[in-house]
């Protein structure tokens, strides 16, 4: 494959890469990728081009989940931009920074406003109703799925809220995404958008919110190419935790909600 790396995470020895079209195997899009020897990722910047050796590998049981990640990779082209333009091309959202006050329309219909989750944690995640790709939105949806299922049972996270903001607002109406919340919690129960929400912005503030929260959203083809971004947002309005990519696990999401939860 080829593509053009967008961003780099050492410690997470991944890479968010661009992806040119794979004929047969995958449409152009941004995605997060494993890099293997872990030593390859110091020598890669944002912006170069890249050529590599996409790896899937089956699991090797019912229960274990399939393996992607990306070997032989070689520079094959440099940026035009300064690395400097390059560094502070995308927005990162750290621990300790407050939330602008973005609104949605939720599944109902109802204007909300990440304001109003003040004194709850909230846990949110961007996706889009139409999304194919199984590692994509469907995991984080079924992730938020196994969350929500737990919060009746963990009383420290009695206050909790899921959030799931949809960037293909033209499409995902509030109907669509009542019924997509239906669906991916299974559930017709109206008391499901009690603590797990739907919604999606205006399309003229999408650009300011997938700015703040590392979200590249590029329509293409009549789907989204687009990269994964989870956040956990104290009861103060706070990053706690951003993640991108689809590494974390609903463990994770769960111990950072917790620990944010009994936090003074």
């Amino acid at each position: 494959m080829t593509g053009r790396v967008v961003s780099i995470d050492v410690q997470d020895q991944s890479a968010s890469i661009e992806n040119d079209l794979i004929p047969g195997v995958m449409d152009p899009m941004a995605m997060i990728y494993k890099v293997r020897p872990e030593g390859i990722l110091t020598q890669l910047k944002p912006g170069d081009s890249i050529s590599a050796v996409l790896v899937f590998a089956e699991p090797d049981d019912d229960n274990a989940r399939s393996d992607t990640w990306l070997e032989d990779v070689k520079v094959t082209g440099h940026p035009a931009v300064s690395p400097a333009a390059a560094a502070n091309a995308l927005h990162m959202p750290a621990p300790g920074e407050d939330i602008p006050d973005f609104t949605f329309t939720d599944q109902g219909g109802k204007r909300i406003s990440i304001r109003q989750y003040r004194g709850k944690v909230l846990l949110v995640t961007f996706i889009y109703t139409r999304c194919p790709f199984p590692d994509f939105c469907p995991r984080m949806s079924s992730n938020f799925a196994e969350i929500y299922k737990q919060l009746g049972d963990n009383p420290a996270l009695a206050s909790a809220r899921l959030l799931s903001i949809s960037f293909d607002p033209e499409h995902d109406t509030p109907k669509v995404l009542r019924d997509y919340g239906f669906s991916v919690a299974h559930t017709h129960a109206p008391a499901l958008f009690d603590k797990w929400e739907f919604a999606a912005p205006k399309a003229a503030d999408l650009p300011k919110i997938a700015d703040f929260f590392a979200l590249t959203v590029k329509p293409e083809g009549g789907l989204i190419t687009h990269n994964l971004s989870t956040a956990v947002i104290g009861p103060d309005g706070k990053i706690v935790k951003w993640y991108h990519g689809s590494d974390w696990q609903v463990s994770d999401l769960i111990k950072d909600a917790t620990a944010a939860t009994s936090s003074p």
